[in-house]
């Protein structure tokens, strides 16, 4: 069985949010689907899109797990975002928390070292 997964972030302030979004990703989005909505896909089948939808702004929790954790983090502040909480969870998985202009949670995960 086959499984897409197309995970949508609500936000306030579309224009900042896909500023704040292309930081975090490090690209523009792979496409705009409309006026309000812009999808990035991470890897084959499985994409986030923000959404203009100030109504549920603020209540995303997402996490993307990586096996390029560190170098992902690295990347990211390169691009002037840093974490808002990094973890080390007892099995050695490791967390960074960043929380976008609306307070929406996108996780980046890594495996041990």
């Amino acid at each position: 069985m086959a499984v897409d997964l197309f995970a949508g972030i609500p936000v306030n302030d579309y224009a900042a949010a896909l500023a704040w979004y292309e930081r975090l990703l490090g690209s523009p989005p792979t496409f705009v689907a409309s006026d309000t909505e812009a999808v990035w896909e991470l890897a084959e089948h499985r994409s986030v899109a923000i959404e203009q939808r100030p109504e549920h702004a603020g209540h995303a929790m997402h996490t993307i797990f990586v096996d390029d954790f560190d170098a992902r983090v690295a990347q990211i502040a390169d691009r002037g975002l840093e974490p808002t909480k990094r973890e080390t969870y007892p099995n050695g998985v490791r967390k960074a928390t960043y929380h976008d202009p609306d307070g929406n949670e996108i996780d980046f995960g890594g495996a041990p070292l």
